[in-house]
């Protein structure tokens, strides 16, 4: 029989890196689930636009949105756009200048813990993004200007658009842009961005951990939250766009969304649309700035839900819009604030977890 010393020499060399692993866990979600808040610098007159000032009811409270009507107010297909992480509602409006141009009713809004909305307590995850998207979704469908309603969202506003796509059938179209595929993949993703060294072996169980505990306090799981899973359950026209320079969301995920969007598409002998568009030249964001991207995307959502102009017509209009960035030097995402090129090791990380975390348990006070 092994001795006790032994056995619990054995026992702490299994247990100290999953506890290691477990507080590396909690410091990433301090550091990555609560967005920078920054209010809307601009309004949509700035950009030569009408609207008007609402609000749309979620259950993440009543978050600020402006609605923005083409075509002189006549009724006609509208667009709900989902802005990315650490924006808000004006990132969106070169979007909303295209595609008023093209005949499209516009809906922006800030997502709950972004923009002019109070901050959270939980950490924020694609899952509270759909559920903004779809609430917002909803609001749109009840202007009596809007006939149909496409879904359009950038970065993990993108995954929530498809989350909120998959969750209501009354969604007309989706365009979805630099979207991450699946959460564990973009923690992965993250610890590459902030220079984590973390060899493979680590990084798929860390990542896969690190996933669970962030999405914990919210009550979600890890496929409730994944674009790849809900991409599979959208039954309406799908465009889907990446930036083959992207390097904040790799480029691999474009064609992950896509197949599993086209084997769903198989197996129900869907006929409904699923386009792919490249952007050579594009990053992760401003692809808007690229006139193929304006052309397409006003192309495809007046094919799929008609309007005041032909496809062509339409694809002219959004191309010929100057759909310019608004003067702002963004941010980088919260888990990367560190001084760029210091390689940040496990060491200083999880010591600062050990630092913050009673001495009562695994489990510090501000797990929720």
């Amino acid at each position: 029989m092994p001795s006790p010393r032994r056995i619990g020499a054995v026992s702490a060399a299994l247990l100290g890196p999953l506890v290691l692993a477990y507080r590396f866990a909690l410091l990433y979600r301090a550091r990555a689930g609560y967005p920078r808040r920054r209010p809307a610098q601009f309004t949509p007159a700035d950009l030569g636009l009408p609207f008007d000032s609402t609000v749309v009811e979620s259950p993440g409270g009543r978050l600020p949105a402006w609605f923005i009507p083409a075509n002189c107010g006549r009724p006609g297909p509208g667009v709900v756009m989902v802005h990315g992480w650490e924006s808000a509602r004006d990132r969106a409006l070169p979007y909303a200048q295209f595609l008023h141009a093209a005949g499209f009713h516009c809906l922006v809004f800030d997502v709950r813990g972004h923009g002019g909305n109070p901050a959270e307590l939980l950490p924020i995850s694609a899952g509270e993004f759909g559920a903004d998207a779809l609430a917002a979704l909803d609001a749109m469908l009840q202007r009596p200007e809007v006939t149909s309603a496409a879904l359009m969202g950038h970065s993990i506003g993108g995954a929530g658009a498809i989350i909120a796509a998959a969750a209501d059938p009354r969604t007309a179209a989706l365009v979805a842009t630099a979207v991450p595929s699946d959460p564990d993949r973009l923690t992965r993703q993250t610890f590459r961005l902030a220079h984590l060294p973390f060899p493979g072996p680590v990084a798929w169980p860390l990542g896969w951990l690190t996933t669970r505990v962030f999405l914990r306090p919210r009550g979600h799981s890890i496929g409730a939250v994944s674009a790849r899973e809900a991409i599979a359950r959208v039954d309406g026209p799908i465009l889907l766009i990446h930036g083959r320079q992207d390097q904040v969301v790799p480029f691999g995920d474009l064609a992950r969304l896509a197949t599993a969007a086209g084997r769903a598409r198989r197996r129900s002998g869907s006929s409904a649309a699923l386009e792919i568009l490249v952007v050579d030249e594009g990053r992760h964001s401003w692809l808007h700035e690229d006139e193929g991207y304006r052309r397409t995307v006003a192309r495809f959502l007046t094919e799929a839900m008609g309007g005041p102009f032909t496809p062509l017509e339409a694809a002219a209009r959004a191309a010929a819009v100057d759909a310019q960035r608004l003067p702002e030097v963004q941010q980088p995402f919260a888990a990367l604030r560190e001084p760029p090129g210091r390689l940040r090791t496990i060491a200083e990380l999880t010591g600062a977890v050990a630092a913050s975390t009673p001495d009562t348990g695994l489990i510090g006070a501000g797990d929720r």
